[in-house]
């Protein structure tokens, strides 16, 4: 009886991204959710919840046999992507950097549910770098030293690489980084 119970159980299978997903701000993301069962159904129930860190899940939207009830403060935000369970985000917002997880039931003659988790990240596009020099008029040949400034003013894992003549610059007698 407990291999056959263990059967019914397993036979619900979720499918989710299985590493973070990366959006960009404000442009729309897709979390592709299938699923597939070996059971006779009656009603399939998909919901979606959303978690920041030390924070409670929050309901974004569910449905029955694919009649979508979304939460009414975010229903322009999310959208159900029948037939499988994928959730569309957009605008895609920094604030939406978190958890999300799908529960799918399905109701045949019991009820079996699974659910998974998907991570998202949120990136902001690089903005086009400025650069600055000290002292301001480029000269060296008196001073000795001209201080090089770059600086963006927006971005997620910025990562900066001077370069020479489309050479990389390293470290050295004559360049020091900070």
């Amino acid at each position: 009886f407990f291999h056959f119970y263990a059967g019914i159980c397993s036979a619900l299978k979720l499918t989710v991204p299985s590493h973070t997903v990366h959006g960009i701000e404000g442009q729309p993301l897709h979390l592709t959710v299938d699923y597939n069962f070996n059971a006779t159904a009656s009603e399939i129930q998909i919901i979606w919840l959303f978690e920041k860190s030390q924070s409670n899940p929050k309901y974004l939207l569910g449905s029955v046999n694919q009649r979508v009830v979304p939460d009414l403060e975010y229903q322009h935000k999310f959208t159900l992507i029948p037939p499988n369970a994928s959730l569309r985000i957009n605008p895609l917002h920094i604030s939406d950097e978190g958890n999300y997880i799908v529960k799918v039931n399905v109701r045949g003659n019991r009820t079996i549910a699974a659910s998974q988790k998907i991570q998202v990240a949120v990136d902001v596009p690089v903005t086009k770098p400025a650069v600055h020099t000290e002292p301001s008029s480029g000269v060296v040949e008196y001073v000795g030293n001209i201080t090089l400034k770059c600086t963006v003013d927006r971005g997620t894992r910025v990562a900066y690489q001077w370069m020479k003549n489309g050479k990389r610059l390293h470290a050295g007698p004559n360049y020091t980084f900070s």
